[in-house]
């Protein structure tokens, strides 16, 4: 059954777009637990635009764009982990930024993925710097006992780091997104096809 996390090795690196091209593919519905900033088109948006797939509402809608854990205190909202248990059945869990995070003072969104237990999908850069950053968040997430599906890659093709990562790390590289430009259903689609075996995510 299609059912993962995804997560990555920083912010603002496409995995988003990766999320809604993994939906896309699956036909999985889309849950963003908590999106922070809402001025501009959010995560779900995105997703639901380019994807076509049911949108589970997030958790937390919360107005600063920031960490989860300073944007709820700026805006006076408790988050409550509780609260943050995903829905069963087949699912594509986005986090923020990456996987360490903050949710709450106490908790990153790395402990929350071991709480779950959902298989996660690591989305690392291609740019440089991306070999130290995907190594370090590897060995956060198997400190913590997370179960590692894959890693997926975003971004132009840098074929030494991908490899070193993989064989570094003995986690799998399930494949690389292009930059997809014009980024429209149907070229996100495409690029997802050319680059991924769908049964890897089955």
């Amino acid at each position: 059954m299609t059912r993962f996390v995804v997560t990555g090795t920083d912010t603002g690196i496409g995995k988003t777009i990766f999320s809604a091209a993994l939906a896309q593919a699956t036909g999985a519905p889309y849950w963003k637990p908590i999106q922070s900033g809402l001025e501009e088109e959010t995560d779900s948006e995105v997703v639901a635009r380019l994807a076509g797939v049911p949108i589970i509402p997030e958790t937390y809608r919360l107005a600063t764009p920031a960490s989860p854990h300073l944007a709820a205190e700026i805006d006076g909202v408790n988050i409550d982990l509780e609260k943050l248990d995903p829905p069963p059945g087949k699912l594509i869990v986005e986090g923020a930024g990456g996987a360490l995070v903050p949710v709450t003072r106490s908790t990153l969104y790395a402990d929350l993925f071991a709480k779950w237990q959902i298989p996660v999908i690591l989305c690392a850069r291609t740019a440089l710097g991306t070999i130290n950053h995907s190594l370090l968040t590897i060995e956060a997430l198997r400190a913590r006992g997370v179960p590692i599906h894959g890693l997926a890659f975003l971004g132009d093709a840098v074929p030494d780091s991908e490899i070193t990562i993989a064989e570094i790390s003995g986690v799998r590289r399930l494949g690389r997104l292009p930059l997809v430009d014009p980024l429209t259903s149907e070229t996100l689609a495409a690029a997802f096809r050319a680059n991924f075996d769908i049964a890897d995510f089955q």
